[in-house]
């Protein structure tokens, strides 16, 4: 397994928060600000409405709800602009599919970094964009950071991270994520944890759990870089247990201020991973009360 480079940093240059102006929305919006000014970041802010024109309205009423439509989109870019007096926003509403409408963004606008929120309800069942805010997560091209509906709705200190927590199952996805955790890390002189989950060890198994240990350990290790010593002393976890909560259960023992997560590109019927309630990136979002950062392998 090969260590993180430690040339690479993390740059944040164009940042896209995705709102529906709901309460999950708003809790989301501190954090894309507070990113985009620690980074000097360009701040993108989309909606996706449904379209104003109905085909089963009588063409007679189309205008009245154009205008009507008219007046909420002025209403929603005065909102938003309150919402970010100091960055001067680039504000989008579009009609139509979110995901479409989003990535055509993230493609143009060359997005380095998505944001965020969630109502939690049932889980992820009902997110801040429906239940395709987790297609978000799996299917973005960018790192996505989800505010879940546990977490704080003012992040602290100005934005700097003190404590971060990456857990990862050593595959090529998960493993992905590392440079990130790495980089951020360093970034903001930040303590680092970094956690493999041991789900399922029997006592008959040909290896025994205290190997799997020692060699998780190692692994871990191996994902990070020598100089990141001078800067930080990583901290190397290997726990046994059902693996997103024992990363909620870390994370909340080690005060964890952004957990980073690599995540698998769905596979299989399409639209099954937005209903895949025991998805564990999705248990983690949901529960836990710090935000999330994900990374799809």
């Amino acid at each position: 397994m090969k260590a993180v480079d430690s040339a690479t940093r993390t740059r944040f240059s164009n940042i896209l928060f995705a709102t529906d102006f709901s309460p999950a929305a708003n809790a989301a919006a501190p954090y894309a600000a507070t990113i985009a000014e620690y980074y000097d970041s360009k701040l993108f802010v989309l909606h996706v409405r449904r379209p104003v024109i109905n085909p089963m309205t009588p063409p007679a009423a189309w205008k009245k709800d154009e205008d009507a439509a008219r007046r909420e989109e002025e209403q929603q870019r005065a909102e938003l602009l309150a919402m970010f007096t100091e960055l001067e926003p680039e504000i989008m509403i579009k009609e139509g599919d979110l995901w479409s409408n989003l990535n055509a963004v993230v493609e143009k606008r060359n997005i380095d970094l998505i944001v965020i929120g969630t109502r939690g309800r049932s889980g992820l069942g009902k997110l801040l964009l429906g239940s395709a805010a987790e297609e978000i997560f799996r299917e973005a091209r960018c790192a996505v950071l989800t505010v879940g509906p546990h977490v704080s709705t003012m992040p602290e200190r100005n934005g700097e991270i003190i404590r971060i927590l990456f857990a990862t199952d050593f595959s090529a996805e998960s493993t992905a994520a590392a440079p990130y955790a790495v980089s951020l890390a360093q970034e903001y002189q930040s303590h680092l944890t970094l956690l493999h989950v041991i789900e399922n060890a029997k006592a008959n198994d040909l290896v025994q759990p205290a190997d799997l240990i020692r060699s998780s350990e190692q692994l871990l290790r191996k994902l990070v870089p020598k100089e990141a010593t001078d800067w930080c002393v990583p901290e190397y976890i290997v726990e046994q247990g059902r693996v997103a909560e024992t990363i909620l259960n870390v994370a909340a023992r080690e005060s964890a201020e952004l957990i980073v997560l690599g995540v698998r590109r769905p596979s299989g019927v399409p639209g099954a991973a937005t209903h895949l309630s025991i998805a564990k990136a999705h248990q983690v979002v949901s529960h836990t009360i710090c935000p999330v950062l994900t990374i799809r392998g």
